[in-house]
């Protein structure tokens, strides 16, 4: 509920406020001095704060510095009956959201009131993202209990506190910019600026605006001037992935970066200082790129300074069980469906397959299976066709997911599935014989 505490020693007016006040909806508190009120400031969710100036035992102006240690959230409007410059330039200096007259005109007290506690609101859900946000990228968000995921872990938090520059290492899809954001996070620069750039998605000159800015001028269609991410980064954390796609002509720029902390942007001809920290991440081999002459061998020792290899999926099998009820239960909240379980079948299909994709591939054909299931349980007619056909052919020549043989076979299990192992109502929905039905079903040895 919106809440409101009263300041004031004229127990008249306090009354007439809080009647006015409550008619609005909201919950109102009242105290007589200062003490009394950092009472229930202490004890109470108080959201705005109205309280005068001149009181028994001190002065509001001064107050408000100590309700907003008490309450860091808190939004308060300070009255009086004397009102002076010094007074309300001193009183917004220390926080206040407004400074009126008492009895100036009680009919703009509310929308003042409302105005401070959208204030309120705004700081509270800011403060609520930044919490959800420091728990999905924490190291606890990691999931898996494999040595290799354990160490991976530990490497990352025994260099998140210091400012060391990171090299991230692994194929596509094994966590890289999640352990970057939980190296950010862990720092001391969690709650500045966390930039991402994928630096294989954009070409030479692109690329170089995205990462340096440009003045304007500096080419066709820069019409004024742009800040790049390592700007924007400031006093916090650039991640740059695939690395190993930087053109060596920008390489240079990044090196000067990381040796003296400023660079030159598109266009301009003096240098731009920047306190930032770098996080990069590939899934090059970057020594044999050094030894071909794709990448820049200084570079390379300044980005290896702390490296940090993420095992792939195939090196943490049985870490995949708790990845897939993770992904199962995101995806059936994101999509509202009700999906709680998957069968044996389905979790020793997940089990034997290659991901290659890693984890990102584990977790799109979850949500695929998410959304395909017809039941409370996954079972193995939601997975993708070629796990499916991979499954049931697993020791013997694998069928092509488009041979016919495959499809027909594959067409048969689902609507056993779907018909909970009856047979007759099977052959119904399939319009063929019974007979044809269990020969299907013994040709293909179908369980």
């Amino acid at each position: 509920m919106k809440t409101v505490l009263i300041i004031d020693d004229e127990e008249k007016l306090r009354g007439l406020l809080a009647r006015i006040i409550k008619a609005e909806g909201f919950e109102v508190f009242e105290a007589g001095n200062l003490k009394e009120g950092a009472k229930l400031l202490a004890i109470k969710e108080v959201d705005v704060l109205l309280c005068d100036v001149k009181l028994p035992d001190g002065n509001g102006v001064d107050f408000v510095l100590s309700a907003k240690q008490t309450n860091p959230s808190v939004e308060t409007i300070l009255l009086t009956a004397f009102g002076n410059v010094a007074d309300g330039v001193q009183a917004m200096k220390n926080g206040a959201f407004d400074y009126i007259m008492k009895g100036d005109d009680n009919d703009k007290i509310i929308p003042l009131i409302n105005k401070a506690l959208e204030r309120v609101q705004l700081r509270k859900r800011v403060e609520q993202l930044e919490r959800e946000v420091g728990s999905r990228y924490s190291f606890d968000s990691i999931l898996g209990s494999s040595t290799a995921i354990k160490e991976a872990v530990n490497l990352a938090k025994r260099v998140a506190p210091t400012e060391a520059t990171v090299l991230l290492l692994g194929e596509t899809g094994t966590g890289k910019e999640v352990f970057a954001q939980a190296i950010h996070n862990n720092s001391k620069h969690f709650g500045r600026p966390f930039m991402a750039l994928n630096c294989s998605a954009f070409g030479k000159e692109l690329l170089e605006s995205e990462i340096f800015g440009h003045k304007a001028g500096a080419f066709t269609g820069a019409l004024k001037d742009k800040k790049g991410l390592i700007e924007e980064a400031s006093t916090g954390t650039l991640f740059l992935d695939e690395i190993g796609e930087m053109h060596i002509d920008l390489q240079s720029k990044l090196l000067r970066v990381l040796e003296t902390s400023e660079f030159i942007k598109v266009g301009d001809t003096k240098p731009t200082k920047v306190s930032v920290r770098i996080i990069a991440a590939t899934n090059r081999d970057l020594q044999d790129e050094v030894k071909e002459g794709k990448f820049r061998e200084d570079l390379f020792y300044r980005l290896n300074v702390f490296t940090i290899t993420l095992p792939t999926l195939r090196e943490r099998k049985h870490d995949i069980t708790v990845l897939a009820e993770h992904f199962l239960k995101t995806s059936a909240l994101k999509i509202n469906q009700q999906v709680t379980k998957m069968s044996d079948e389905f979790l020793e299909t997940l089990k034997k397959h290659e991901w290659k994709g890693n984890i990102r591939e584990l977790r799109n054909v979850m949500e695929r299976a998410v959304i395909l299931a017809d039941t409370p349980e996954l079972t193995i007619s939601d997975l993708p066709l070629e796990m499916q056909t991979s499954k049931v052919f697993g020791g013997q020549n694998q069928m092509s997911a488009f041979e016919l043989a495959s499809v027909e076979m594959l067409h048969i299990q689902r609507v056993l599935n779907h018909c909970k192992g009856n047979k007759t109502e099977t052959a119904k929905l399939l319009n063929i014989g019974l007979t044809t039905l269990y020969r299907k079903i013994e040709e293909y040895k179908i369980n």
